[in-house]
């Protein structure tokens, strides 16, 4: 009789063997067009100011 951890070593590897039996198909991805640019200090400076506004609907 064989130990337990030997019969689910063996089943592991059955597993792990039918996937990669298993045929696949790799599918390229899409190359995106633009790159983000990288964010910078000038960027700041050229974005508009924000905040919050509060509304009192009860008053």
């Amino acid at each position: 009789m064989l130990d337990a951890f030997i019969i689910e070593e063996i089943k592991r590897r059955e597993r792990n063997r039918e996937e990669r039996d298993r045929p696949a198909l790799e599918i390229p991805l899409p190359v995106p067009e633009d790159r983000p640019r990288r964010r910078s200090d000038a960027d700041d400076d050229e974005k508009p100011q924000r905040g919050v506004i509060v509304i009192d609907l009860l008053g």
